[in-house]
């Protein structure tokens, strides 16, 4: 019985710590969501999977506007998928695929608020979002507000670490790991404790 009660508690602890690998990434770093920021640069040689969050923190006079690739080409939040203004927005990345968000404050969009990012599958020993596609700069002194061009040169699989590093710009864990990782410890401890009871 004691052993089935360790089985228990070790499979309970293996999905309590699946989501530990889970990333905050707060859009812009340090800067955060605000005008002269260049999120194509921010975004470039991250990989975002299922499960990470984006968290876009802002002043009053931004918004963040999710949208289709022709409205962020065009910069327009008209047709929005999702619109946030509580200046601190915290947006679940639920699938594999390219998610567009604008400011939709006029003009900042076209001023360089707008950020696309990949999602990449949860497989984190899979790096296929390891390199982002290359881009072409738009010409010096060009006012056009479309998204540079992009080819995608092909990634040779390779065995990735199942841990994927925290960035940087959050400080460490975040908000949810903490919290989680503590859980965790209070379950291993019971297990050493009903272990050593048997």
């Amino acid at each position: 019985m004691a052993g089935t009660l360790v089985i228990a508690g070790l499979v309970l602890l293996a999905v309590a710590a699946a989501p530990a690998h889970a990333t905050d990434y707060v859009v812009g770093g340090s800067s955060g969501w605000t005008s002269g920021v260049d999120y194509t640069t921010w975004a470039k040689g991250k990989t975002f999977s299922v499960g990470d969050n984006l968290v876009f923190q802002y002043s009053a006079m931004h918004t963040v506007a999710e949208v289709s690739s022709a409205d962020y080409s065009a910069c327009s939040a008209s047709n929005s998928l999702q619109s946030y203004s509580d200046q601190n927005t915290k947006i679940a990345l639920t699938a594999p695929g390219t998610r567009y968000f604008i400011c939709g404050t006029p003009g900042h969009c076209s001023g360089g608020m707008k950020v696309a990012v990949t999602v990449a599958a949860a497989d984190a020993t899979a790096p296929a979002a390891s390199s982002p596609p290359a881009t072409t700069p738009a010409a010096p002194g060009s006012d056009d507000d479309t998204p540079p061009e992009t080819t995608t040169t092909p990634s040779t699989p390779t065995t990735a670490p199942t841990t994927r590093a925290t960035p940087s710009s959050t400080g460490g864990a975040s908000a949810g790991e903490a919290p989680l990782a503590m859980g965790v410890l209070a379950c291993a401890a019971g297990l050493v404790g009903l272990a050593l009871m048997a």
